[in-house]
């Protein structure tokens, strides 16, 4: 096969913990979907299973063609894209940002979670047996509902249900916690209490909703709070 096609129209930059992805504007997107499919399978090797944060640039992508373009390179490569970055900010901070961020949140999430890439909205429902972890918001009229742990990398304003499975030592974190439901296993967040929480809460400040004493609290995320929780 010729690759030349292929080193034209599709060009790998790796950062620090992350990959930028530079497509050619012009080529059918079928055409650089398949491009892009054999450029990652022949640089496979080289990345091995990293987790990274990619950005795509140079032509500009629907939300459809950005999924399809994750998942021929998940296809096609041993590497977990934990999000899609824009081009508004500094690549090589934002890529450090974003996978810190994940890390902290779910430290042992090799085979114990899912990820669901992108926003819900317009009152979707996303359901799951296992743990989740949203890479995007969770707008209002929206609803998460996991057996175990729910994860948000963005805004938590819609409804949350973990536990399931009747669990109660499971959790729900969000960069912003602003919930307009939240259940973990039978215990339900008082709406009381969410208001006074929503006017301590910071944007910026990631929280986590845990069971203790039989009632659901919040608290700022901390390394020495995720190390009593995850284990």
């Amino acid at each position: 096969m010729d690759n030349t096609g292929i080193k034209n129209t599709v060009i790998i930059k790796s950062y620090k913990n992350g990959l930028a992805v530079y497509l050619d504007a012009d080529i059918e997107f079928q055409q650089l979907y398949e491009n892009v499919s054999d450029k990652f399978k022949d640089s496979a090797r080289f990345f091995g299973d990293m987790r990274v944060a990619v950005s795509f640039e140079g032509r500009k992508l629907s939300s459809r063609e950005e999924n399809l373009l994750v998942d021929a390179i998940t296809r096609n490569s041993s590497l977990n894209v934990v999000c899609v970055v824009g081009k508004d900010e500094k690549k090589d901070q934002m890529f450090q940002n974003t996978i810190e961020t994940f890390e902290k949140y779910f430290p042992k999430a090799e085979n114990a979670g899912q990820f669901y890439r992108g926003s819900l909205k317009n009152g979707q429902i996303l359901e799951t047996e296992g743990s989740i972890v949203v890479i995007g918001d969770v707008e209002e009229g929206c609803s998460v509902i996991s057996a175990k742990d729910i994860i948000v990398l963005g805004r938590l304003a819609g409804n949350a249900y973990a536990g399931g499975d009747r669990n109660p030592e499971h959790f729900v974190a969000a960069l912003e916690m602003t919930p307009s439901k939240l259940k973990i296993g039978d215990f339900k967040y008082k709406t009381k209490e969410k208001s006074k929480w929503s006017l301590k809460s910071k944007k910026d400040m990631p929280s986590i909703a845990f069971v203790k004493e039989d009632k659901v609290q919040m608290q700022a995320i901390t390394n020495e709070l995720l190390d009593d929780l995850i284990i």
